[in-house]
């Protein structure tokens, strides 16, 4: 019968469709499955066949439909998939392999110092990096031939071009100034923590730069003493270097604090046994410390008498050589990146 060869030579037809695009995909359906389609005309052939033959070839013509439907789905998926995978590809990335970046071994330690400090209260307080003499200097109790105000150590800021003699405006030579803006424009409690870049004019060095960064805290409050200070820095030097580690205070000598103090930490190399890098002492001094002159207090508007506070300063790039072991502080601002590779996990 005709009908019956025709079914026979569809299915064999239908199974074995290919199409190497969604278009080709499309024409097949069309083809075969739309109402003028191929298989259509089959089914409109089946109305005239004898009742005697139309359980069989009905049969017949459900299973080439399901074939035919079966096998243009199984091609649309395989299209869809190829297309899915396709929109995955970002077509503006470089051809070359990406390397891993990394964060700055100075600004992993600011941060680490940043946090160990936001844990006990402090909060970040930022300034201008130009300053004025009297946030740098005047407030905070230099004498005016204090030799930080030479022009060897402090870079000032002409005001017009062609003046020759220094003017007020300079690049903050440490991040005290952030204090004194602070002092003037809070009410105590105030306990903050300023971070930044400071500028001095040195001779660079594999142990002095131009420019280095420090951390800076500043607690004032009613009734705080040296002790608040010294535990303070105690708990920073264990979260720092390790719960082993020791703290001594020195005496020492700063304007803007009295009575004032180096911090010398135990050798994080050695463990306080003696090596080349702390000069065989078992200390390395990190940072200086103070409790804030009543001068500073009342020259920036607070009551010295109802309040009192401490002070601290450190340098991040040397807190960065103690942790990392860098000993040339060119290094951090070179940008060499044989050097940055080694911070790719931390």
């Amino acid at each position: 019968m005709a009908l019956r060869d025709n079914i026979q030579s569809l299915l064999g037809q239908v199974s074995e469709l290919k199409a190497n695009n969604a278009e080709e995909l499309e024409a097949l359906r069309i083809k075969y499955l739309s109402k003028k389609g191929e298989i259509t005309a089959l089914f409109n052939e089946f109305r005239n066949v004898p009742n005697e033959e139309k359980r069989e070839l009905g049969q017949m013509l459900n299973q080439l439909r399901q074939t035919a439907e079966g096998r243009i789905n199984e091609l649309k998926e395989q299209f869809e998939a190829k297309k899915a995978e396709a929109d995955k590809l970002d077509l503006t990335r470089t051809p070359d392999p990406i390397a891993l970046g990394t964060r700055h071994p100075l600004s992993l330690v600011r941060e680490e110092i940043e946090d160990i400090f936001s844990r006990i209260g402090f909060t970040i307080a930022q300034g201008p990096e130009v300053e004025d003499d009297k946030h740098v200097y005047g407030m905070l109790n230099f004498a005016p031939e204090h030799p930080a105000r030479d022009m060897q150590d402090t870079f000032f800021v002409e005001k017009e071009m062609g003046v020759q003699k220094p003017t007020d405006v300079l690049l903050r030579s440490h991040t005290s100034s952030v204090q004194t803006r602070v002092m003037t424009s809070q009410k105590p409690p105030i306990r903050v923590l300023c971070p930044g870049r400071v500028y001095r004019n040195e001779a660079i060095s594999a142990r002095a730069h131009c420019f280095f960064h420090q951390v800076e805290g500043l607690y004032i409050d009613k009734n705080v003493s040296f002790a608040d200070l010294r535990e303070a820095l105690l708990y920073f030097s264990k979260e720092m270097f390790g719960p082993e580690t020791k703290i001594r205070l020195r005496p020492s000598y700063f304007p803007f604090t009295e009575p004032s103090a180096e911090m010398d930490i135990s050798c994080n190399i050695c463990g306080g046994t003696g090596c080349s890098f702390c000069k065989g002492t078992g200390w390395v001094e990190i940072l200086g410390c103070g409790m804030v002159d009543p001068n500073v207090l009342e020259a920036c508007g607070i009551d010295s008498k109802e309040y009192s506070g401490y002070a601290f300063g450190m340098g991040v790039e040397r807190i960065t050589n103690l942790k990392y072991r860098v000993k040339d502080l060119r290094l951090f601002s070179e940008n060499d990146v044989r050097f940055l590779r080694q911070f790719e996990s931390c």
